[in-house]
Formats: structure tokens, C-alpha cells, sequence
């Protein structure tokens, strides 16, 4: 493929990953073999809520080729979370899902590890389930993890054990006396379902005890430090003691950042004397992983007749399943956008996070945010409807400027929501006349790039040869590249001169991992600081072995140039004469808030058959504020996928459960959006100057798919007057709709 300039920064650059995966030369874990490795799998529980009476092992362990049958009781008081420390390894006494993991096997092969499971004997008491948060958070509820007020890694204390294990409120002002200066409140309520990641790769991993009783793992995690560190607490090791070595991660979205079933891999390892690869197959990913979390969110806006925000107050209550340890904080932060980008003077967001008997669920793509955006932009059009105003018009005249505080209290600079609303009505051909049966729908949302902290190093060879090398572990969100990028653009080189090394764990401290759209941020500066290191190296090298003085040189390309005489002189020389390898180092640790923010509107084109509600997705006009773009084909590529990601939210995919059961258990029944789903897609860039860091950077891998499921409900409801307030909007649930109208 051509780069489309002579320097890298702003040009399409091929995936540094891409013909290694497209040819089958990349090495994911179920590549890495190791001499002796044996199988591992599970027991699974078949109750939501049960005490576990009795486990018979014994004829498991008497199958010839069974290497090690654990239970609860054998690895003893064994528990990880990433941040409340609240999943056992394996089940303690008492499950508190369908498919929790009772049992495990170490077998010869992955058959006689699953004959052995079929031999093991669980006894249960069954107990009455708790299967929705509405009963959850009753007075008279039974508490499900009685034990919760001692937990390590609570976000806040709790006076007394509760369902709701953490809520936090966000906002400003005094929403009462909003509300009793309003002319008009409306209040709606909103629901959104368990949603898969449906990444290709499902959880898996590979742990060997080495000679020096080391973990060896390999697994595909995006936070690998953070996981070493949780491996080691529950496995009773020192975090020297667990090495996450580097392999490719087969998609993640959100889902890769738990340690899952690594720790249980160690105690099998542990048992057997041999490596142990343990590999989920798609029903145990749909039945026992870590979803995006359904939700529950009341909604209550206040105005006066001329269209003014008075109040706002948004109740999102999350159902994080049997267990809460798949969250980094404990809780979803993406809630606090329940309001919106909104010029709203009292507002309130209060996000309670609930344990039930459902599946446990993690992160997905903005953690939070699909939930409250879908609620707070399905919201502002019914408030437009309500008081006779265009949706557009209303938020045009809502949203915040330069200076204007957010809902929640903060301030942003250079902020182009207005803009931005703007640019995509203005391609979508937002107020052209449309056909019966048309609908075209809005939604903005707005998201800021995570900080966080990584390291880089840039080594120059006596050959000629450039590598930077990364702690980060990249997910497929094409970070790798954009750090040759930034090491080509600094030493005036072409792309293909700049290879890249991923270091394991032993190398540094810590690493934040992939999350929170920050790898471009943090990942960028950190490149670009060790390759301002390796050049003032080579200054001072040249300066030893030439004599020229360091504040004279420039390096283009494979020359060093003194800019005061012309001369040049070939660095790869210069290293050959010094004799080693030329590195530059840098750790960057950059966890500030970002001073700015980007803005994404989508607008919506559909058409809705009053016969049978069918809706069928015309176009999607997505506009993006965005700081400078390192990789053009990289940035939308991410626009693309979250798009995707927001169709299937909005029109098709949920992760059916019934009495605790989840029942779509393939991708037959569990639909994902293909390519013959996607819609004409424009994209609108409002490329600027202002963002963070060396190249004025900002994020893009979650904000895409936040706007995208109000964006259809609302045009649906532009279309046939079809308020859908749960999602997915399906036919059935138009048509349905359709008839009570017309009754």
C-alpha cells in the first residue's frame, strides 16, 4: 500500500499487523504450543442461585488421561476482580449464576477433559433467584453477597450489606427548584438489554510453571499489568512471580481486561505439573462472559415554553449480574453523560450498580455511555415534539459553547458542538423533503481521550534499523501503527523503515493498557518523547565523533546534517563508530483530564412499513470534531466499526436471558449486523489545531458508537410517530405499537 505523503503524521498508513493477520502468521494463544500442554475445562452451574451440597470427583479422577480435578474447596479462598475483589475462581459453597464455574479438569485433550466434567456429581439446594434489579434493590430481598461490606476494592464504603453495592450521583444546582420553575416536565423511562462484545476470539489462555515456579501466561489482554497483578493476589503470588508474555488479541471491545480464567488455568498447572491451555468455545462466551450491562434509566426533564433546560434528573440503575469484579472502577463512568452536552443549570445523575442472579457483566465500548446516550437523545426529541420544535432547532439552541459548563460541572475549550450538529445536518440533507414512511433522527453525544500511563523506547542500529518498542498490548485498535508513525515522522523516514516490539511484563513497572480511548493519546507522546530522546543521543554522538556542535544538527532520513555548513553524514556510521545500539527511552504518566473534548452528532435515515413495522436503516451521516488525525484510514476504520456496533445495539442484538438463563447461546440466535445490514455511511471530519499532546490529538475508538441507537429510535418515531423506548427496536415491537395507535 502507498503512504500518501512523504512523512507519516496525517497520511493512511497500513495496519503494522495487517499482513501478518491476513496470512495466518499471527500468533494468538491458541497458536502458542508447549511441549506437554493438556487441556482444561469446566463445570458449569445450571442454577441462577444455589448452595452447593456435595461434589463428587471421584470417578473424573479416575479416567485414564485426567491429570487434576479441582473444586472450591481444593484451591481454597482463591478471588480476582479488577477492581472489587468479589469472583471466585471457583465456586465457594454457594453459585450465584447460570454457567458460574463449579468444577475443572486438566485432561490429555480437550475430549477426555469433557468426559471427565460429564463424571463429576453436584448436589445443589436450589434457591429463589433474584433475576431483575427491580426485585433486587427491595426492602425484603435476600442479600446475594452478604459478605459485600468487607470487600477489597469497594469504590465507596457501605454502612450495611445491599444489593446495590455502589452508587454514585453526578450534577450541579438545585433540581427541585428546577423543576418547580419549569412550564413543562416530562418524564420517560428507558431500558437497554444485555449486549456480547462478539469479538472473534473468545477467552482463552495459557499458563506454564516454569523452573523457577514463575507463571508464565499468554492470553489476549489489553491490560496486561493490572491482570498480572490480579493473577498474583489470587493465586497467592508475588507480581514478579506472573509473566503476561505479549501474544495478538482477537478483537476485544471492552471484554478483554479481565484475568477470567487465567487464575484458574494456574491452579490446574499448579496441580498437574504441566502446561494447561484453556479455550472457551462461543456458548460459554455467551453464557459465563462479561456483557455490556442492561439498563434500567428514569428520566425527568424540566423546560419552559421558549425551550429552556431548567432541570434534569436521570436514575440509571445497572444490573451487573452475580458478581461486580469485571469493572475497572466498580462502577460505569460513561452514566454521567445521562444529560447530555446540554446547557442545563440543575442537573442530577445518579448511577447505582446492582447485584442480581443474571449473567455478570464488564465493559463494552463506552462503558455507560450507549445506555445514558440512548436515554438522554431519545429524551431531547421527545421534549422537542412536546413543545412543537424541530429536534435540530432544539438542540442547536441547547447545546453548550465555548465557556459553558457541562451538566455534571465541567468546561471544555474550544468546544464545536453547535458546529458539529451542523456539519452532519448539513450532509445528511437533514431538511430536505422527505417521502411518506421516511424518518431521519439526531443524536450528539460527546466523549474526551483518557489519560493514563505507558512507556516507549526507540533504538537506532549500526545497520540502519529503527524499533520502537511498546508496553502496550494493542487489541486490533491499530495503536502499533500510529506509534511507527510518530517515530517515521520525527526521523523524516518512510513507514516501512520503522518496525515495532511489543515488551512483556518483566520490562517496566506498570502500564495503564488499552481503555478509555487513550492509547493515541498516551501511546503518542511517549513515542514521540523517545524519539526526541534517541536523536539528542545521536546529536551528542555526532558531536563526540565530528566535532559539531549539538545545537546545529538535524536528522533527515538515514543523514544527521549539520544545518550551519550542509554537511551530512550517515547515523547508521556514526553508530557503527560509537559502537552500540543509540535508545531512547520515555514513561509517560498522563492521567489528567483532558482540556478537550470531541463531539459526534449521527443523523439518521430510515423507512418504516406501517403494514408490518419492519425498519430498514437507509444512511447514516456521522460528523466528528476531532483534533489532528494520525491515521486517516486507521480513524475511520474506528468510525466504521462503532457505527456497526451501534446498529446492531439499536436494531438487532440482545443477549436473550430467561429465568436466569441466557438462551441465545450461538450466533444463529444471537444476530450481529453484517456487511449487507450496513446503510450508506458519510462521515463529516471537522479537523482542527486544538486537542492534546505533541500533535493536538484526541480519541475516537468509543465515540462512535454512542449516538447511533437514538439516532434510529428518534427516526423511527419521525417516520410513523413510533416511540420506542426499549431497545432493540425491533419489527415486532413497531408493528405492535402500530396497532395500539390505530385502536
Amino acid at each position: 500500500m502507498v503512504i500518501e505523503s512523504s512523512l507519516p503524521i496525517g497520511s493512511s498508513a497500513p495496519r503494522a499487523d495487517g499482513i501478518n493477520k491476513v496470512t495466518g502468521a499471527a500468533k494468538y494463544t491458541s497458536d502458542i504450543r508447549l511441549p506437554g500442554a493438556i487441556w482444561g475445562k469446566t463445570l458449569r452451574s445450571p442454577f441462577a442461585y444455589a448452595k452447593i451440597l456435595k461434589i463428587d470427583t471421584s470417578a473424573a479422577k479416575a479416567l485414564p488421561g485426567v491429570h487434576a480435578v479441582l473444586t472450591g474447596t481444593e484451591i481454597g479462598d482463591a478471588w480476582y476482580g479488577r477492581r472489587i475483589v468479589d469472583v471466585p475462581v471457583l465456586a465457594q459453597n454457594v453459585v450465584r449464576f447460570i454457567g458460574e464455574q463449579v468444577a475443572a479438569v486438566a485432561a490429555d485433550d480437550e475430549d477426555i477433559a469433557q468426559r471427565a466434567i460429564d463424571l463429576i456429581d453436584v448436589e445443589y439446594e436450589e434457591l429463589t433467584p433474584i433475576l431483575s434489579t427491580d426485585e433486587a434493590i427491595k426492602g425484603d430481598a435476600p442479600i446475594l453477597h452478604p459478605d459485600v461490606i468487607g470487600y477489597q476494592g469497594l469504590p465507596e464504603p457501605l454502612s450495611e450489606a445491599s444489593n446495590i453495592f455502589h452508587s454514585i450521583t453526578w450534577g450541579k444546582g438545585d433540581v427541585n427548584k428546577g423543576f418547580e420553575s419549569s412550564d413543562l416536565i416530562i418524564e420517560n423511562t428507558f431500558t437497554t438489554p444485555t449486549v456480547h462484545q462478539a469479538y472473534m476470539e473468545p477467552h482463552c489462555c495459557l499458563v506454564d510453571i516454569d523452573n523457577e515456579g514463575r507463571a508464565q501466561v499468554w492470553a489476549p489482554v489489553k491490560t496486561p499489568y493490572t491482570i498480572k497483578n490480579q493473577v498474583a493476589q489470587a493465586v497467592n503470588l508475588t507480581p514478579d512471580q506472573v509473566l503476561i508474555n505479549p501474544v495478538t488479541i482477537g478483537g476485544d471491545f471492552g471484554g478483554k481486561g479481565s484475568p477470567m480464567n487465567i487464575p484458574l488455568c494456574y491452579f490446574l498447572a499448579k496441580a498437574s505439573g504441566r502446561p494447561v491451555k484453556m479455550i472457551f468455545d462461543y456458548l460459554e462466551e455467551f453464557m459465563a462472559g462479561n456483557p455490556r450491562h442492561p439498563s434500567k434509566i428514569k428520566v425527568k426533564t424540566g423546560v419552559l415554553k421558549n425551550g429552556t433546560i431548567m432541570a434534569h434528573q436521570a436514575d440509571l440503575v445497572f444490573d451487573s449480574g452475580g458478581y461486580a469484579g469485571y469493572k475497572p472502577l466498580g462502577f460505569l463512568p460513561g452514566a454521567s453523560g445521562a444529560a447530555g452536552p446540554y446547557k442545563i443549570a440543575n442537573a442530577k445523575i445518579t448511577s447505582s450498580m446492582v447485584y442480581t442472579n443474571n449473567i455478570p457483566c464488564g465493559h463494552m465500548r463506552g462503558p455507560g455511555e450507549p445506555q445514558a446516550v440512548f436515554a438522554i437523545e431519545s429524551q431531547i426529541d421527545c421534549i422537542a415534539r412536546a413543545l412543537g420544535l424541530d429536534p435540530f432547532d432544539y438542540r442547536k439552541m441547547n447545546l453548550i459553547t465555548e465557556d459553558d459548563q457541562t451538566p455534571i460541572g465541567k468546561t471544555f475549550k474550544d468546544v464545536r458542538a453547535v458546529e458539529t450538529l451542523e456539519s452532519a445536518a448539513d450532509t445528511a440533507n437533514y431538511f430536505s423533503k422527505k417521502a411518506p414512511g421516511i424518518g431521519r433522527g439526531i443524536a450528539i453525544a460527546e466523549r474526551s481521550p483518557g489519560g493514563g500511563e505507558t512507556y516507549a523506547w526507540v533504538a537506532l542500529e549500526k545497520d540502519g534499523s529503527v524499533t520502537v518498542s511498546t508496553t502496550i498490548f494493542e487489541q486490533g485498535s491499530g495503536t502499533y501503527t500510529t506509534l511507527q508513525q510518530v517515530v517515521a515522522e520525527e526521523l523524516s523516514l518512510p513507514l516501512d523503515r520503522v518496525a515495532y516490539r511489543v515488551w512483556d511484563t518483566d520490562k517496566v513497572p506498570f502500564d495503564t493498557g488499552i481503555g478509555g480511548s487513550r492509547g493515541t493519546r498516551v501511546g503518542t507522546l511517549a513515542a514521540y518523547e523517545a524519539v526526541l530522546a534517541v536523536k539528542e543521543s545521536l546529536y551528542s554522538c555526532a558531536s563526540e565523533l565530528l566535532g559539531w556542535p549539538v545545537k546545529s544538527m538535524s536528522i533527515i532520513g538515514d543523514t544527521i546534517v549539520r544545518t550551519d555548513t550542509n554537511e551530512s553524514y550517515l547515523w547508521s556510521s556514526l553508530i557503527e563508530q560509537n559502537g552500540e545500539t543509540l535508545i531512547g527511552t520515555s514513561h509517560v504518566d498522563d492521567k489528567e483530564s483532558a482540556p478537550v473534548t470531541s463531539f459526534t452528532c449521527q443523523i439518521a435515515e430510515v423507512s418504516v412499513d406501517a403494514e408490518t413495522g419492519e425498519v430498514k436503516l437507509l444512511k447514516i451521516t456521522t460528523a466528528h470534531d476531532t483534533g489532528k488525525i494520525i491515521n486517516p484510514m486507521g480513524h475511520q476504520g474506528q468510525i466504521n466499526g462503532g457505527i456497526q456496533h451501534g446498529i446492531g445495539y439499536a436494531l438487532m442484538e440482545e443477549l436473550a436471558i430467561e429465568d436466569g438463563r441466557v438462551t441465545t447461546l450461538s450466533f444463529a440466535d444471537y444476530k450481529i449486523p453484517t456487511t449487507a445490514d450496513m446503510p450508506e455511511l458519510r462521515t463529516v471530519i471537522l479537523e482542527s489545531d486544538s486537542g492534546v499532546g505533541p500533535y493536538n490529538i484526541r480519541g475516537i475508538g468509543e465515540n462512535p458508537n454512542a449516538p447511533t441507537a437514538a439516532a434510529i429510535a428518534n427516526a423511527v418515531d419521525d417516520a410513523c410517530g413510533i416511540r420506542v423506548v426499549n431497545l432493540p427496536v425491533t419489527a415486532e415491537k413497531v408493528y405492535y405499537a402500530l396497532q395500539r395507535s390505530k385502536a
